[in-house]
């Protein structure tokens, strides 16, 4: 942050300057301008519409009370259709008040029927918690809303579930507690009139589909009581969402999309951080050993973490309340911690208007930054996506977006987050050093001229299928008839619990065989989280999910809570357990694994002459290996050290294609230059497949080889990274062309010489980005694309 800013400090959140004003003086920082794109998207006026005839006067009186004169007439719409008992979703923008959607029925009902009920869902804990207080504000007699998740204190779930009509939860408690303990539950589930979904557009891919059968088995639990709640989804704007919200409940789902709202201007940049000189210290530039190539370091961009961070602390020493989304929760700590050193530089204790946010805090941590948010006592929060959902963060004025968050909901949900008092607003989306992030700040058309992206989920793939059936056998026997309601491969899934003794057939069903319940992880994170100790005092830090544990929390690794460093002594898989002392080393941990891929079988393929694409099944092994440490000014690596971890192995999906070796050769690709070639292909491609499918780079992997044993032939391999597929490979197979093109163009169009990661390199690359050949991926990608059909 410069020095100057702090002339204009604010001692509390005021009207900070216009968005425009803001914007020219944040570009004005530096001597080049970062700004590739300004968008200007412009206020709109609302147009509301008549209350319903069936709303309760006291319903009517409550709402105006809270501010709400009139509903807008998407709200009147969607209302008008549940109150009728049709399964609806609403899917229109942020801030556009879905809530009031499904709040006015289901509180109209529980008006008129003093024994109906109301079970809402949500992702996060922190938009239930949101949700609460605004049903509580409305002081309506006898509806008794309250939360029953994880933080539930269990004095209080026995009157919950005895007392309350208005439930909030979250899929995995519906999962995890509710269903299992059905019986506890019967007087809820007979009564119950709506099942509120909020958010919806969240469960995509295994979660996704995983939630997809939770909300099937519900229906079977109500079934089995008498009753047929009415579904009520709310959506960020998504594409096809009456297709996707029908997979997801399993029932017809009518669509209301017309956003009646008004709202405040938006003006949206395109940032692109600078490049950094050959010598320049302020960043963390991919090392030389990292490229092969010591010129490259000319081509490393300023870190967008440290942009962000900058950029944050500039808001706020101009008094503009912000809040920054990073795409990790350790970049969430880096951003925070940045920004209050920054401010803390140019104006003591400035530094303390500003925090982190994400999971794996304690309840009593995320409650408080809430509050302190809400209330204006931090000026600044750099959050995950925790922050993302429907927490009604009235008053901000900015939203700085680190990195490309995966999908275009994504992103104009996160841009939403300001301006929802209708002011104006603005939102800087601040491009990471990556394939996708660079494609986009220089292609404007790719946000702002296209749809948003259809949420993919698959309730099909046995690996969830089979599970979530063990779990309703487990809640009551299953019969001929439930098996229709799990759809298509849930004869066949029952028949492999039978075959593996899971499951015991009698003539009236299907039995658990077991005493105790199936253990089935929604989210499919790769097992339980691991809890992060402190080692001298036993104090629990925080979580990490399973399937992260062996990049983040293995032996010798820097782990970031609330701004303090830790380095992890002991990682033990088999307690869940990792241990670590409180350190400041000037280094970063970069954790390596090594991969190998078999075909299982080939579902489709497209045969192209020289070039063959298929979709199929695979068998994908991999371990992390050892670690790199990193010297934090410089990127320098310091060494590289051994790990001892199990393999991992999963059966997935994936998407491949193959090139002949004359069909290389004759576009001038040079035998020893094919593995490189291949490599740097397989990076962009996945870099860019976000671009196509609900999925980020994480959510997949990949794998080239020069001559692959199963397919006799230089092939490139893109992957889901969860066990049976998540559907994003699928989604690539289905626009190979249109994907592999922007892949092409990303890097064809990156101004940077021999490959940099803007284009080919990968921070998630376990050959540290070795062999790599721009050209030739460039090369590579013209024959699969002058061959493939359009």
């Amino acid at each position: 942050m410069e020095s100057s800013s702090a002339a204009t400090v604010s001692a509390g959140p005021g009207p900070g300057p216009a968005p425009v004003d803001l914007l020219r003086r944040l570009r004005a920082r530096g001597a080049a301008d970062p700004v590739t794109h300004v968008e200007r998207v412009p206020a709109r006026a609302g147009a509301s519409a008549p209350w319903p005839s069936w709303a309760p006067a006291e319903l009517r009186a409550a709402f105006t009370r809270r501010g709400v004169v009139a509903p807008w007439q998407h709200q009147a719409e969607a209302a008008n259709l549940a109150y009728e008992g049709q399964h609806v979703v609403v899917a229109t923008g942020t801030a556009s008040g879905k809530s009031l959607a499904y709040q006015l029925p289901a509180l109209a009902t529980l008006l008129a029927d003093p024994r109906a009920t109301v079970l809402y869902l949500a992702p996060t804990k922190a938009l239930a918690a949101d949700q609460l207080r605004a049903v509580a504000a409305l002081e309506l007699e006898g509806v008794r809303p309250a939360c029953y998740d994880g933080d539930t204190p269990r004095t209080e779930r026995e009157w919950i579930r005895r007392h309350s009509r208005f439930v909030l939860t979250n899929p995995d408690m519906l999962h995890h507690g509710i269903l299992p303990g059905h019986a506890q539950w019967s007087g809820f589930l007979r009564r119950l009139a709506y099942v509120v979904i909020d958010e919806c557009h969240t469960y995509r891919g295994v979660f996704g589909s995983h939630v997809a059968h939770v909300l099937r088995r519900l229906r079977r639990q109500c079934a089995r009581f008498g009753a047929t709640p009415v579904f009520v989804l709310a959506s960020a704007t998504s594409g096809d969402p009456a297709t996707a919200t029908g997979r997801l409940t399993g029932l017809p789902v009518t669509a209301v999309t017309e956003d009646a709202s008004p709202r405040g201007g938006v003006t949206f940049a395109l940032w692109e951080p600078p490049l950094l000189p050959p010598d320049s210290n302020s960043s963390s530039p991919v090392p030389p050993q990292a490229t092969g190539d010591h010129d490259d370091l000319r081509q490393v961009r300023r870190s967008a973490l440290r942009e962000t961070a900058d950029l944050l602390a500039d808001t706020v020493a101009e008094g503009v309340r912000t809040l920054a989304f990073v795409r990790s929760r350790k970049g969430a700590e880096v951003v925070a911690a940045n920004a209050r050193r920054a401010l803390d530089d140019a104006v003591p204790e400035l530094g303390d208007r500003v925090a982190a946010y994400r999971g794996g805090y304690l309840r009593e941590e995320r409650r408080e930054l809430e509050r302190a948010l809400l209330h204006g006592d931090l000026l600044g929060l750099a959050s995950t996506n925790a922050l993302e959902l429907g927490v009604d963060l009235v008053g901000l004025d900015a939203v700085l977006i680190c990195g490309y968050p995966g999908t275009r909901a994504s992103l104009w949900q996160q841009a939403g987050r300001a301006g929802r008092s209708g002011q104006e607003a603005l939102a800087v989306l601040v491009a990471r050093d990556d394939p996708l992030d660079t494609y986009l700040v220089h292609h404007p058309e790719a946000i702002f001229g296209a749809p948003v992206e259809a949420t993919v989920l698959d309730p099909a793939n046995p690996y969830v299928l089979a599970p979530q059936l063990a779990c309703a056998a487990f809640e009551a026997p299953l019969t001929p008839a439930d098996l229709a309601l799990f759809g298509d491969g849930a004869k066949e899934a029952v028949d492999q619990l039978v075959a593996a003794g899971a499951l015991r057939q009698r003539p009236t069903g299907w039995y658990w065989r077991h005493r105790e319940r199936p253990e089935v992880d929604l989210r499919g994170e790769g097992g339980a989280p691991v809890a992060v100790v402190e080692s001298s005092t036993g104090r629990l830090l925080g979580t990490v999910d399973g399937g992260s544990s062996h990049f983040l929390l293995h032996s010798g690794a820097v782990y970031l809570h609330q701004g303090v460093s830790y380095v992890v002594d002991q990682l033990d898989l088999a307690d869940g357990c990792a241990l670590v002392h409180a350190e400041e080393p000037d280094w970063s941990t970069h954790a390596r694994d090594v991969t190998d891929l078999s075909v299982v079988s080939v579902r489709s393929y497209v045969d192209a002459g020289p070039v063959g694409m298929f979709l199929g099944e695979v068998d994908v092994t991999s371990q992390v290996v050892s670690y790199q440490r990193r010297r934090i000014a410089t990127g320098e690596v310091i060494d590289t050290r051994p790990l001892d971890l199990p393999a991992r192995e999963l059966r997935t999906v994936a998407v491949w294609f193959t090139l002949s070796p004359q069909s290389l050769a004759l576009a001038g690709v040079q035998p020893a230059d094919v593995p490189g070639a291949l490599h740097a292909a397989e990076h962009a491609a996945i870099g860019l497949l976000p671009l196509m499918a609900t999925c980020d780079r994480w959510d997949i992997g990949g794998l080239s080889t020069a001559l692959h044993p199963d397919t006799e032939a230089p092939t490139v391999f893109v992957y889901d990274g969860h066990p049976g597929g998540a559907g994003f490979a699928e989604r690539a197979y289905g626009t190979a062309a249109a994907w592999l093109r922007a892949t092409r163009d990303a890097i064809a169009e990156c101004g940077c010489e021999t490959g940099c990661p803007s284009c080919v390199q990968s921070p998630k690359c376990g050959n540290g980005n070795n062999p790599l050949s721009k050209p030739d991926a460039i090369r590579v990608l013209d024959v699969v694309l002058t061959n493939l059909p359009a």
